[in-house]
């Protein structure tokens, strides 16, 4: 299993309405992550920042990085794109993360 971390960042004001539309995510879009090879897939929130960090491990890496492509994700970006900070292709700007430590 690959265990991957990363930053991203939510505009201020909006801890509520990113916290809702999570839990109503859409039926599909949980089917694509664990096609995909998602498993064990959590954000936290430094409400003081706005930092999220995105924890979640997979079963490969070049599978996971094809989730991007798909029209669900997508669709799932461009929903998300008036409440974070986002990149031309409004994909969250993310900050991958090295693993420096591991306790099994």
């Amino acid at each position: 299993m690959i265990r991957k971390g990363s930053i991203m960042r939510l505009f201020s004001g909006f801890e509520d309405e990113y916290k809702k539309r999570h839990s109503e995510i859409w039926p599909e879009m949980v089917e694509m992550l664990k096609k995909y090879g998602a498993q064990n897939y959590s954000i936290f929130l430094d409400v003081k920042t706005g930092n999220l960090f995105a924890y979640v491990e997979i079963e490969d890496e070049k599978l996971w990085n094809e989730t991007g492509e798909t029209e669900i994700c997508k669709k799932w970006w461009a929903y998300m794109k008036d409440i974070m900070e986002t990149n031309s292709d409004n994909s969250p700007v993310s900050i991958e993360l090295k693993e420096v430590f591991h306790l099994d």
